[in-house]
């Protein structure tokens, strides 16, 4: 794990800055009847007309990832391969993105409603992006990470919902994948680690409306829900400071998901 000094700190709020301008793109085309592989085209197009290198694109698995975005729809947590799917009315979409640009990364996603969603999915949406905000308000150097997940993991099962344990976050900057990993709940499994000013992390709840338990598709990506509820997706890189933290993929005034 690198720490990161402020001029390098400085190129990833360039990287967070374009990927959250790629998110406005795929928010706005976010309505009934747009297909998946339509969202990953503008998105990819984005990218690299501004230079850019998309992240997730060709990454190794039993099967290149074939896409700039993971785009995952209702019982899909993450990893949706982009489609001829069409979205419906009613819809979760969730949007992952990722990019790196002068020699530095940035990683974001977030779900969205397809033209209104039911109380369960609307609350499903509201939790698990304040499960994020509850990691964004605590992070500041000297501060345990498990305190911090356990803070999340109550939230969202307060809410009746489950924190999926198998997928986690991570570390981020110069690689996509850094340490340390940053899990959404904490165990005596869970490796612990204060934090650090300087560490750049990718902070991303995926909390499931059923069971917390996932499988992997035959297309060896996408990652549903065991029981095919509904699951919801938001992620920021953030940035931690002697002051706290500091949003990387967000707006240049701080907003962050106002489409959603």
């Amino acid at each position: 794990m690198k720490l990161k000094n402020k001029s390098e700190i400085a190129l990833m709020r360039e990287a967070g800055l374009l990927l959250w301008k790629a998110h406005m793109i795929a928010a706005e085309m976010v309505e009934p009847g747009v297909t998946t592989e339509a969202i990953d085209a503008e998105v990819e197009k984005f990218i690299l007309g501004n230079n850019a290198t998309p992240l997730f694109k060709g990454v190794p698995g039993k099967v290149p990832f074939p896409a700039t975005c993971c785009i995952s729809v209702n019982e899909e947590v993450v990893h949706g391969i982009p489609s001829s799917r069409q979205l419906i009315a009613g819809d979760i979409v969730s949007i992952d993105i990722g990019l790196k640009i002068k020699g530095w990364c940035a990683d974001c996603a977030c779900s969205h409603g397809v033209d209104g969603l039911d109380d369960e999915k609307r609350a499903l949406l509201d939790v698990t992006e304040e499960c994020l905000r509850i990691a964004i308000k605590d992070i500041r150097p000297g501060e345990k990470w498990s305190k911090i997940a356990k803070k999340m993991a109550k939230h969202a099962r307060n809410a009746g919902f489950s924190v999926v344990e198998e997928l986690v976050g991570h570390g981020i900057g110069e690689s996509m994948w850094e340490l340390p990993q940053i899990p959404n709940y904490f165990s005596h499994n869970c490796e612990d680690f204060r934090i650090k000013q300087g560490m750049v992390l990718a902070v991303e709840p995926m909390i499931n409306a059923g069971v917390k338990e996932v499988q992997t598709l035959d297309d060896h990506w996408t990652i549903v829900t065991a029981d095919r509820r509904p699951s919801a997706h938001f992620e920021h890189t953030i940035a931690v400071t002697a002051a706290g933290a500091q949003v990387m993929t967000c707006g240049p005034n701080g907003e962050g998901w106002a489409l959603r």
